[in-house]
């Protein structure tokens, strides 16, 4: 979110990365095994619609010859609709994956309706879910869940809870191959475009007390794109 001169709006940021495979993983080493970094990274940021927005990702899959690649090409997205439909309407199917932080932050977004947040009951069951979700994926969180909703029936509100995640997770249910990936050696978060949020935008476009117009933000945020993709010698080699 950047402040322009009519209030906050969102800035839509997408990454293009090429990355050698990790070593296989147990997922009880998901947040502790290190993954190869990328040795080539694009980035893109504007502030525009998200359908216009989508056009760049054709744009630079045809640069970067990304259709190559679709055999083994992931698409790691926050849960938003619009990005899976996006990429299926450029790319056709790839394997998606659902952040594994977006989905246990909607799990724990539920659990705290359910128990006091900091409570040992809140803690066991995010450890739980935790577990669930990378070791049995949409199956063995969907059978909790159902568990959970025949426990809290009688409480509305709780229901409603545990619903929504419900539905969030059943939305989401092919996304959900974490063991699978980890396994690969392929990443579950999307830990890099959540850093170039701070990175590439935030660290220049959140200036205390600044405010864009929107056209500025557009062509600041292609010299911040060039610097974050470590292109800005060669964008002004060429340039010359």
């Amino acid at each position: 979110m950047v402040n322009t001169l009519e209030g906050w709006k969102e800035v839509c940021i997408g990454i293009f990365a090429l990355r050698e495979l990790g070593v296989s993983a147990f997922p009880n080493a998901w947040d502790t095994r290190h993954l190869p970094r990328p040795h080539m990274s694009v980035a893109f940021a504007a502030l525009e619609e998200k359908d216009i927005f989508r056009r760049r990702w054709t744009s630079w899959s045809h640069r970067l010859k990304i259709r190559d690649r679709l055999e083994t090409m992931s698409v790691l997205g926050d849960g938003a609709h619009w990005i899976w439909e996006a990429s299926r309407l450029v790319f056709g199917r790839t394997k998606e994956n659902l952040d594994i932080y977006h989905a246990l932050e909607n799990l724990s977004t539920c659990g705290k309706e359910l128990f006091l947040a900091g409570s040992t009951e809140y803690a066991a069951r995010q450890e739980k879910t935790k577990v669930l979700l990378l070791e049995e994926g949409y199956e063995g969180i969907s059978v909790f869940l159902a568990q959970e909703k025949a426990r809290v029936k009688e409480d509305a509100a709780k229901l409603k809870a545990v619903e929504r995640v419900a539905g969030y997770l059943d939305w989401h249910k092919e996304r959900l191959n974490y063991r699978e990936r980890l396994s690969e050696g392929r990443a579950i978060g999307s830990g890099q475009v959540e850093g170039a949020c701070k990175n590439l935008i935030g660290a220049r476009l959140k200036q205390t007390g600044a405010r864009w117009r929107k056209d500025r933000i557009n062509k600041m945020e292609v010299l911040c794109s060039l610097f974050y993709a470590e292109l800005w010698r060669d964008y002004w080699k060429q340039a010359k």
